[in-house]
């Protein structure tokens, strides 16, 4: 689907979706209230904002299954809420069910994130209308509301057929941006605006900007792979994208690459016109991308005066005089082959745009391997049935903490709205510390400028300017909700007080009860999350486990000889493995920063192995480019030697034997510490908790947070035996692995 108007295609694919969801409401509400009225019409549009909450930029089929399910969950939660409204003490146990069966479903991963919040959305549309009673007014509302969410169901699908190609292009075109603000960054790194700049930057300050590009590019790629990779034989501008997104991932690789060995070129003069020129490379390839995202994204043709220059930087490197025995000799000659790489890989997104037609690297069935999972299986919950489960964990949390919140609303002297204490515990209570604080201070601020936005409002004496600005900020809401929450939380603001306002316009803007509400509700939300919190430190093995098996299953499809037909799928597979590894690490260690700091991770620890990491996808990418480039140059027996044997040392046994670790206990002996089996004697000289093998091993040194110990929990108010459990309960080692540090 083409846009016609050309400042349209300027707009980002959240942009794009929100408008999407705003005309569909818009429709619904104006077919519903000419056909019933104002009361009918305000139901169904509230059964249409539930159910767009799912309606994100995927392919159809993922689409219906979820818009589906939202519409279901909206049905049925509406009817119980309705019927139950008066009775307080039984809709208030709703309220709680609904609360832990919402949160529940993120058991099924960050695909269930909408949908887990629709049945709490209809809980606050239900209560917003005015009470009824009998079953006949219960099923009318409820048969509006379902009505709504089923013309929102054919909207959702009709938009999803007709705006795939606009979906495809621009997700494409956010890859190529975030990609070129990748370049941009690492550009920067190389020549820093004054020399306090390099100085200056904190462990933190580079953990955080590590997240932000790196997790943001992992999302782009995701979401692009979702929608191209559906079906990329679809025709052949699917086939262009597919092979575009391709080359943009292996691009992503040969500048992981591209970074080894800076720190061989020294400090003086030849080592600065180096970096100076590496990043004025960067900086060209950074805007060559811009250029073929804008193409995408205005669907202009590339022009192929990019392709002029050959080979730049072999031509500077052989102008440089280089001293006899400099090490940089051999050097420099290597980075203008990296950075060679990246230009060809440039030059060839550049002829797929033009149309030239290359064959793709990896077949449909192998491109399919690369799309999300889909579906929801029951099987999913079973690893989540566990006390220990941060999700069962959450479930529990959110249960009380949405009961207590409408409970208290109901007892408030304004109890005109509980619902809207409710709606602020729900949306700022999240699993971790850290979001849940995010959300907070843009919940607060958020509300503050809704508020005066719709005093503002209020101050336009026309009738239908709350219709109008009620269809944008649903807009707004739907837009940026994992983009931009203070925009969500302004828009949430105006969409709830002209909600009120529409159901009761004698009542004026409740303006004075939303302010109060959202206070009192971030604050309930603040002081539940430490309520069964389920701290990072408790993922941290898993999160260490998953980062060594991803690293090291690269490096087996890495140094495997590149044969002939032989499939790259494998390989893309675990590098994409590899990287959702560290990225998860690394906002693991930022969720951690806020923390209490006696359950704090190790924040330099970790700081230290995704930098390490980070290198070894580097030697990787090097070796794969080394492998798929100069195969022909490589004498095969040798070098298939040298191939094969590093994988076959890279197993946990022999690593511990080399680090001469003591081998890892045998499941069945990995008890829980109880005081019943916590005893020095039972374990020789130290606690079973505290120092036993199985915590001993590679990652022991990044544990440095205090034993969870039971039987020693009896000292943690001090006391004379404190010291002699500490000694009991061993060290606190805060070295960085040996592993890691290889």
């Amino acid at each position: 689907m083409r846009v016609p108007w050309r400042p349209l295609h300027a707009l980002p694919l959240h942009v794009v979706n929100g408008i999407g969801v705003a005309l569909g409401i818009c429709l619904i509400q104006a077919l519903v209230s000419a056909l019933a009225g104002s009361a009918p019409a305000l139901w169904a549009v509230s059964g249409a904002v539930c159910v767009s909450l799912a309606d994100l930029p995927v392919v159809p089929r993922r689409s219906w299954l979820r818009v589906s399910l939202a519409a279901f969950s909206t049905c049925v939660v509406t009817a119980f809420v309705v019927a139950l409204r008066l009775h307080p003490v039984a809709l208030g146990g709703v309220v709680a069910l609904v609360a832990f069966a919402s949160a529940m479903t993120l058991a099924w991963g960050l695909r269930a994130g909408p949908v887990s919040f629709v049945g709490i959305l209809a809980i606050v549309f239900a209560m917003a209308s005015p009470p009824v009673s009998g079953a006949a007014a219960v099923f009318a509302h409820t048969a509006w509301t379902a009505l709504g969410a089923a013309l929102y169901m054919a909207w959702a699908m009709f938009c999803s057929v007709m705006l795939q190609r606009r979906y495809r292009a621009l997700a494409l075109a956010g890859v190529l941006e975030g990609l070129s603000a990748l370049l941009r960054a690492r550009a920067a790194l190389l020549v820093p605006s004054s020399p306090q700049v390099r100085g200056s930057d904190s462990a933190a300050d580079r953990l955080r900007t590590w997240i932000r590009d790196e997790t943001a590019l992992n999302d782009r790629v995701q979401a692009a792979r979702d929608l191209i990779f559906e079906r990329p034989d679809r025709d052949t501008e699917t086939r262009t994208f597919a092979g575009l997104l391709v080359t943009a991932v292996d691009l992503r690789d040969t500048l992981l690459a591209s970074e080894l060995d800076l720190g061989l070129l020294g400090d003086d003069a030849l080592a600065a016109a180096v970096r100076q020129r590496l990043a004025a490379n960067l900086e060209a390839q950074a805007a060559a991308l811009d250029a073929m995202q804008g193409a995408l994204r205005y669907d202009d043709p590339v022009e192929a005066a990019h392709d002029s220059d050959d080979r730049p930087l072999h031509a500077w490197v052989a102008g440089v005089s280089i001293p006899a025995g400099d090490r940089r000799e051999h050097l420099l000659p290597a980075l203008a082959d990296r950075a060679q790489h990246m230009i060809d890989d440039l030059r060839q997104m550049r002829a797929l745009l033009r149309g030239e037609l290359l064959p793709l690297r990896l077949t449909q069935e192998e491109l399919s391997l690369f799309v999300s999972v889909e579906g929801w299986p029951l099987a999913a919950l079973k690893p989540h049935t566990s006390g220990r489960s941060p999700v069962l964990r959450h479930a529990v949390r959110s249960a009380v903490a949405l009961g207590a919140a409408y409970f208290i609303g109901e007892a408030l002297p304004w109890a005109s709205h509980p619902h809207w204490l409710v709606l602020s515990v729900a949306v700022v209570l999240r699993g971790n510390l850290e979001q849940t604080l995010e959300r907070r201070n843009a919940r607060l601020g958020g509300t503050v400028l809704g508020c005066l936005l719709v005093l503002g409002l209020a101050q336009l004496h026309w009738s239908g300017v709350a219709s109008v600005a009620f269809l944008l900020a649903v807009a707004a809401a739907h837009a940026f909700v994992n983009v931009r929450y203070l925009v969500t939380a302004i828009a949430a603001t105006v969409m709830a007080l002209l909600q009120a306002h529409l159901a009761d316009p004698a009542a004026g803007f409740a303006v004075a009860e939303r302010l109060a509400d959202t206070a009192l509700g971030a604050g309930l939300a603040w002081a539940f999350c430490y309520v069964l919190p389920s701290w990072e430190r408790s993922s941290l093995t898993r999160a260490l486990d998953r980062l060594l098996n991803s690293l090291n299953a690269l490096a087996i499809e890495v140094l495997t000889w590149p044969e002939p037909g032989r499939s790259r799928a494998r390989l893309g597979l675990a590098r994409r493995e590899a990287y959702e590894s560290l990225a998860g690490l690394a906002a693991m260690a930022q969720r951690s920063s806020v923390e209490p700091e006696r359950v704090r991770v190790p924040l330099q620890a970790i700081t230290d192995a995704l930098t390490h990491g980070q290198e070894m996808l580097g030697h990787l990418a090097a070796m794969r480019q080394m492998l798929t480039r100069r195969v022909d140059a490589l004498d095969r027996e040798p070098a298939e030697r040298c191939c094969v044997a590093p994988p076959r040392r890279c197993t946990p046994a022999s690593r511990r034997a080399r680090l001469r670790l003591p081998p890892r206990r045998p499941k069945s002996h990995r008890k829980r510490c109880r005081p019943s089996n916590c005893r020095p004697s039972r374990q020789g000289r130290r606690c079973c908790r505290g120092s036993n093998a199985a915590r001993r091993w590679w990652y022991g040194p990044l544990m440095a947070w205090p034993p969870r110990c039971n039987g020693c929990a009896r000292t943690r108010n001090g006391g004379p035996e404190r010291k002699t459990a500490r000694r009991n309960c061993g060290p606190w080692p805060r070295a960085v692995s040996p592993v890691i540090r290889r």
